[in-house]
């Protein structure tokens, strides 16, 4: 059992001297966490990966943090229940707050199900700097996809707690971005994230001209 002891009670937050604000100007583009979220199958990662092709072709900082590849380090010990992957959003959000003052353009890819969990994350960020991008994809064409396996082996039984089948997916109420997946070409994707960091004024015309 937790005792006091065990949380981190005796610390002091540490202010640097290089600022996330120096460190935007020395990257020539301000630091974002843009939060892809949606079924297993509906092309999260697939599409965060794209976006940070095109924005690291354009010279700019980024990292991808996915679902998958966290599972195999910083959230290795985490199953899949109702409790475990309300710690696994808070590690990663806690991850992406730190990421965002390096300056570093920050894109997760997880299925983050719970509306909650999703406005906790965002209560970390400064107003501004959470983008939520909804993955739309229907449960049918997600399971068609099913590249892993997995769907089969929850409708078996197989698999706990597995999202659209024996658990819900809470879809955002107000996302700054909904992509249907289903319908939309990944190139086309990748020019409406594109097209709303540009409006958003999170990247400019002339930086993109400039990284050209």
């Amino acid at each position: 059992m937790e005792t006091q002891l065990d949380k981190s009670t005796n610390t002091v937050w540490h202010h640097a001297t290089v600022s996330r604000k120096r460190r935007e100007e020395k990257n020539k583009h301000k630091s974002v966490v843009l939060w892809f979220t949606g079924l297993s199958g509906a092309g999260k990662s697939t599409l965060a990966h794209a976006v940070e092709e095109q924005l690291f072709q354009y010279g700019f900082n980024t990292f991808v943090l996915d679902g998958d590849n966290i599972r195999h380090g910083l959230c290795g010990d985490l199953g899949f229940s109702d409790v475990d992957r309300r710690e696994n959003i808070r590690r990663i959000s806690e991850t992406a707050k730190l990421m965002l003052e390096a300056g570093v353009i920050t894109l997760t890819a997880f299925i983050s199900p719970f509306r909650a969990e999703r406005a906790m994350s965002r209560s970390l960020m400064p107003h501004g700097d959470f983008i939520e991008i909804h993955c739309y994809c229907p449960l049918s064409v997600c399971e068609q996809r099913d590249v892993k396996g997995l769907y089969k082996k929850a409708r078996k039984g197989e698999i706990k707690d597995f999202t659209g089948i024996s658990s819900p997916y809470e879809e955002p109420e107000k996302p700054e971005l909904r992509l249907d997946t289903s319908a939309l070409t990944l190139a086309e994707s990748v020019q409406q994230v594109i097209a709303l960091l540009r409006v958003r004024n999170i990247l400019s015309a002339s930086e993109i001209s400039d990284a050209l």
